[in-house]
C-alpha cells in the first residue's frame, strides 16, 4: 500500500489499516531502522483512572504518598 505525504507533511493512512487497528486518535512515532513506526496510543480520561484507583482502593493519600517516595528515591534519598 502507498500513502502520499503532503506538502504539510500530513498522511493520510488507508481505511484497511485504521480499521484493522480500531478507534484511535493518537500514535507515538517513532523512527527505526530508516522506518516510520506508529504505534497506536489510546488516550485514558480521568472518569477511567479514577475507577481504575477505586478498583484498587487507593486512596489520595496512597497516591500522595507514593509520589513523595519516588520524589525522594529519584533524589537518592531512600527509606
Amino acid at each position: 500500500m502507498l500513502a502520499k505525504i503532503t506538502a504539510k507533511n500530513q498522511l493520510t493512512l488507508p481505511k484497511s489499516v485504521t480499521n484493522a487497528i480500531g478507534p484511535v486518535e493518537y500514535f507515538d512515532v517513532e523512527t527505526r531502522d530508516g522506518q516510520i513506526v506508529l504505534t497506536p496510543v489510546r488516550i485514558q480520561r480521568a472518569d477511567a483512572v479514577r475507577a481504575k484507583l477505586a478498583e484498587l482502593s487507593l486512596t489520595e493519600q496512597d497516591i500522595a504518598d507514593a509520589v513523595a517516595w519516588v520524589r525522594r528515591s529519584a533524589d537518592g534519598v531512600t527509606k
